[in-house]
């Protein structure tokens, strides 16, 4: 046997490794792990989109020695088996390089240890030249300008990663500077939901305080824990040595939110989309907003969320992936999983079920009136001008203001979100009195109505699988080409 060394060539592993996926949401992320790892309690995201560009993130942790940012710099620092640290977020050892190099062509890092500062710099252009994995050391004098070092150089320890040339970012973009201002809003939305744990009051003494361009950065809780229901104790499920705690919660129906509150939550839209589990590894979200295939997200179950912390040790398990971005519960997790999923479904589906009212068909004689408020709403009374109800009077003229006050009394009682469960449901309904295709379109107006635009596609479809609905089908669907279901 004759052993052949045959290191990678290094310019095209380099460049082929920015191909890996990353947001600039997701990428900053990662370096900010770095940050949280080396135990920073401040940690500063600052961009200018102007001129020569550039992206940087510092951080107030314990820095690093000569030895210790040469070693942070070379791919592949950490052996993805070794035991780390339980506050450790990384597990490659390429999340600095990878996220960074993904969307800028000169990733410079620069670390200070009590009077100590050193530097280190990969810059792909002069390794298209060398052809070698050169990686630059650069001394104070030649970093002098670099944007960071003057706020780097008050603290007593901390590390500076400095993002230029940024070709990734600058691609396909006209107005560069707008762009970024965009790019920069979702980078606030995801670290605001991604570390909302480290920066509320549940980390206490180690809660940190995170920036974007000096303005903080507000933990968004998923949860709406201090509102939400946690209908059942929590579980904890044992894989060998480690420990998987599992927390359900169902959130508050949407006519008990405020506006800012249902905004936070992605607006009834996201809503649905963001129903399911949401993985925390050491407090740091990872996957959310998925059921992982074991149910699809429906509109019943729209206010679950079911939070489930794993430990660092059991990465291999969950398959996590480089990016941090994906992960997969194990078989073991998954059977716990499902049996958990059927109950709090279940739960949801009853913090539908409260009164509402029902609307109208204009090209019938209806029983419904659909009126709107002076507040934006809708108010649904019967219809008083109705033939049977005119005849009536008209037969018992003394009872008027009785039937009226009955009519009052149903009005005000109609279960109308207990009839939506029950036909978005896979149970039958039985309903003697819907034997005409008016009769169908009134009470399937009267559903559309209470579901936000962007779902009533799907709840039409869900709908017109049960029983008496499925007669009706063909007629159905022409009357929603035709429009007669709209507002």
């Amino acid at each position: 046997m004759k052993p052949i060394n045959l290191p990678p060539y290094a310019p095209i592993l380099m460049e082929s490794t920015r191909a890996i996926g990353y947001s600039l949401e997701a990428a900053i992320a990662d370096v900010v792990d770095n940050s949280i790892a080396a135990e920073a309690r401040n940690i500063n995201v600052n961009f200018f989109p102007v001129g020569q560009e550039y992206v940087y993130i510092l951080d107030d942790g314990h820095g690093m020695n000569s030895d210790g940012i040469t070693n942070a710099m070379q791919y592949g620092s950490k052996n993805p088996n070794d035991i780390r640290n339980l506050n450790d977020l990384g597990r490659f050892g390429l999340g600095l390089k990878t996220a960074s190099l993904s969307q800028c062509r000169m990733l410079t890092v620069v670390s200070k240890q009590s009077d100590s500062i050193v530097c280190r710099q990969w810059d792909l252009d002069y390794i298209a030249e060398t052809e070698e994995w050169t990686l630059k050391e650069l001394d104070i004098n030649e970093i002098e300008n670099l944007p960071g070092l003057t706020d780097l150089k008050k603290l007593d320890n901390g590390t500076l990663v400095v993002w230029q040339k940024l070709d990734r970012m600058r691609l396909g973009e006209l107005d560069f500077e707008s762009a970024m201002g965009k790019k920069m809003d979702d980078v606030r939305a995801h670290l605001s939901l991604v570390y909302h744990r480290y920066l509320s009051t549940e980390m206490g003494a180690n809660r940190i305080t995170l920036t974007l361009n000096n303005l903080p950065i507000i933990p968004d809780d998923p949860f709406l824990e201090k509102k939400s229901e946690v209908p059942m104790d929590d579980e904890v499920m044992a894989i060998g040595t480690s420990r998987v705690l599992v927390r359900t919660y169902i959130l508050p129906h949407p006519s008990k939110l405020e506006k800012s509150e249902l905004d936070k939550l992605g607006g009834k839209e996201g809503l649905r989309r963001q129903q399911g589990f949401y993985i925390y590894r050491n407090k740091r979200l990872l996957v959310w907003g998925t059921w992982f295939h074991m149910m699809r997200q429906a509109e019943l179950s729209k206010l679950v969320r079911i939070r489930v912390d794993i430990p660092n040790d059991l990465d291999d398990l969950w398959t996590l992936d480089i990016k941090k971005s994906t992960a997969i519960p194990p078989e073991i997790v998954k059977k716990n999983l499902k049996a958990l999923i059927e109950r709090m479904s279940e739960k949801s589906k009853r913090t539908w079920t409260f009164r509402g009212k029902k609307e109208v068909d204009d090209h019938i004689e209806h029983v419904w009136n659909r009126l709107k408020t002076n507040s934006g709403g809708y108010l649904y009374e019967i219809n008083r001008d109705h033939s049977m109800i005119q005849d009536f009077i008209k037969k018992y003229p003394d009872s008027q203001n009785y039937l009226f006050s009955i009519l009052k009394q149903v009005e005000s009682s109609i279960p109308l979100n207990a009839l939506y469960v029950d036909l978005s449901s896979d149970e039958k309904i039985d309903n003697e009195t819907m034997n005409s295709i008016n009769d169908v379109k009134e009470i399937m107006k009267t559903i559309l109505s209470s579901t936000e635009p962007g779902l009533r596609n799907d709840v039409f479809e869900t709908i017109i699988l049960n029983e008496p609905f499925v007669q009706f089908d063909s007629d159905l669907r022409k009357a929603l080409e035709r429009g007669d279901f709209n507002d």
